[in-house]
């Protein structure tokens, strides 16, 4: 009786592969049009190739592996409607035809599926920014040559700390200052902080490296002490309110954006795979998707 039970929990249980294969074929549903074109082959719909390009980027392996990898994966061809598995070239030209707008839309697709959609579900939002190599070369390589970081791809993230799902993004070209991405982020993440009246209620948290113009209220976002002391008034009195925050714990929250993009880098790949500078930026984005369907 207890093997049977046994038996019955393993087949009701199901891969994580399928999961996220389903939930990427759902939100690519909702916001991709059937066809790229109206004379294309129409083998395959532009949501079917959407979603396995979100598993390449999940199992973080080439175009090619992937292909081998849906010929191996029954289950996953059926969720995804697929009678016959694309060629890597044509996985290939499916993600260099997404615009950085389609990738946009299937975030928020997936947020309001998520159920974090609306107002009022985050009270503090984290932002970071962390850097993907654009090389491939090993770090044993590296530390043996000698050769050093001098230009990255940035991706800019604003996180959630209650979900800890990652509400708006930017990408960029590295090294450099934060603080331009910080007005966008706010802007598409603010739609999920909570409001009271109609006015903003919730906080972001962030480090120096946001320090800009762009500051409002409810932006605890230590300033940079250029040269010494704090002279503006207004800078000292940011300062004592991140102080503050520190002491009690809240600006702590901040270390949840650190941990999301551990996790992408740890999972999904530190590297950039495109050679293209067009498509090399929009890969942040799309391992932050990638991340939200993990979660």
């Amino acid at each position: 009786m207890a093997q049977h039970k046994k038996g019955r929990r393993s087949r009701e249980r199901e891969s994580r592969y399928v999961r996220v294969a389903r939930l990427a074929y759902q939100i690519a549903q909702e916001t991709l049009p059937c066809y790229s074109h109206p004379k294309s082959p129409h083998l395959y719909t532009l949501p079917q190739r959407a979603a396995c390009m979100l598993l390449g980027f999940y199992l973080n392996i080439s175009y090619r592996d992937l292909e081998e990898w849906l010929l191996a994966t029954d289950r996953v061809l059926q969720v995804l409607e697929l009678e016959r598995v694309p060629d890597h070239t044509t996985l290939y030209r499916t993600y260099r035809k997404l615009r950085m707008e389609d990738w946009e839309r299937m975030k928020r697709a997936l947020l309001a599926k998520l159920g974090v959609e609306g107002e009022g579900k985050e009270e503090v939002i984290a932002a970071d920014s962390t850097g993907f190599r654009l090389t491939q070369a090993s770090a044993y390589y590296q530390s043996r040559t000698g050769w050093t970081y001098r230009e990255w791809v940035k991706g800019v993230y604003a996180v959630g700390t209650q979900t800890q799902l990652i509400l708006a993004w930017r990408t960029g070209k590295g090294p450099g200052s934060d603080a331009p991405y910080l007005p966008g982020l706010k802007r598409d993440a603010g739609r999920y902080g909570q409001r009271e009246r109609g006015e903003r209620a919730w906080l972001l948290l962030a480090d120096s490296g946001f320090d800009g113009a762009g500051i409002e209220e409810g932006d605890l976002i230590p300033p940079i002490r250029r040269g010494g002391n704090l002279l503006a008034p207004k800078r000292r009195a940011r300062a004592e309110l991140v102080d503050q925050a520190r002491l009690d714990g809240l600006y702590g929250q901040r270390w949840k954006s650190e941990t999301v993009q551990s996790v992408i880098k740890r999972k999904f790949g530190d590297t950039i795979r495109s050679r293209k500078r067009f498509l090399q930026r929009r890969e942040p984005a799309v391992k932050g998707l990638v991340y939200n369907l993990h979660r």
